[in-house]
């Protein structure tokens, strides 16, 4: 099944590199910091070490910045609801996860985030987006759905956000689907397998192999996937946390000074705006956007 089935209205994605198409973002109305993750402990713990603080309107003026390149690039952007008891909602990328089949909804652990749900829920039921399956053995989050490939599909669990139940759950509706499914604990410093491993095109990953199982860098080179490393210390600060656009074009952020310029001299265009207040906050423009409509590529269903 491409992801563009008709049996889901034209919504659905197979690939997380074709040419991004619709995506999903939360308004930072109510955002603010909280100890949602590791990566926002880290902050809470060295404010007054770093020298920085929360400031919303730089905040709003990033947000605005990242939905301007979207657009710029022609991709069409949704927006969930904002609800200021959820002041993470932002980070779109955790309450659910698109799939071929339709919307897969998650299950957050984290007490400030429990809710998130709800938002989502009511978007797709808005668009009449099809809900493939609830998570409910267990927390499963979205960002520890990485779809590699049309075919494979690479699920983590860290224990503090994802756990292996969830995971698993998860794994077992993938695999009746007839994809390749494979499930990897990660580092909790990680929060999610999408702070490790992201597609950015055909054949070819940015990933912190650092922090990786052998048995997953193994089984994602065994697909003839090219991955081009990040460094541990990068990684854990969201390194890896990027969007392929299609076309070799990559949204990445301002801090990853390295990795933008190696994927420039491979070739690609990438965007690199200034993220911070949600990089402090927990999650990078990966984690603040889910795809939900990205054109097919080689390997999709009806594809060559």
């Amino acid at each position: 099944m491409s992801g563009n089935g008709s049996d889901l209205n034209g919504w659905g994605i197979d690939n997380d590199y074709g040419v991004l198409r619709d995506v999903l973002l939360g308004k930072p109305d109510y955002f603010e910091w909280r100890p949602i993750s590791q990566i926002a402990k880290r902050t809470f713990n060295n404010l007054e070490t770093l020298g920085i603080k929360y400031d919303h309107q730089l905040a709003q003026r990033q947000h605005r910045e990242m939905v301007d390149i979207y657009e710029a690039c022609d991709v069409t952007v949704h927006l969930l609801d904002a609800d200021e008891g959820l002041p993470c909602s932002v980070y779109a990328r955790d309450s659910s996860a698109m799939t071929p089949w339709g919307a897969l909804i998650t299950s957050i652990q984290t007490p400030f985030r429990r809710r998130d749900y709800s938002l989502v829920t009511k978007f797709y039921d808005r668009m009449n987006i099809p809900i493939w399956n609830w998570v409910t053995a267990g927390h499963f989050e979205g960002g520890d759905f990485d779809i590699i490939e049309p075919g494979a599909v690479l699920l983590g669990y860290c224990g503090e956000r994802s756990e292996e139940d969830g995971a698993r759950q998860v794994a077992k509706w993938v695999e009746a689907e007839g994809w390749d499914c494979i499930v990897a604990p990660i580092p909790v410093a990680f929060v999610h397998m999408d702070g490790m491993v992201v597609m950015v095109g055909p054949k070819t990953a940015v990933a912190c192999v650092d922090a990786m199982e052998d048995y997953v860098i193994d089984w994602i080179e065994a697909r003839g996937i090219e991955i081009i490393p990040v460094g541990y210390r990068d990684a854990s600060k969201l390194g890896c946390n990027v969007v392929a656009l299609g076309d070799d074009r990559v949204l990445s952020m301002a801090t990853n000074a390295d990795l933008n310029e190696r994927l420039t001299a491979m070739g690609f265009e990438v965007f690199a705006p200034d993220m911070s207040m949600f990089q402090h906050g927990g999650g990078g423009v990966h984690c603040l956007s889910q795809a939900l409509r990205r054109d097919p590529v080689e390997g999709s269903a009806g594809q060559a």
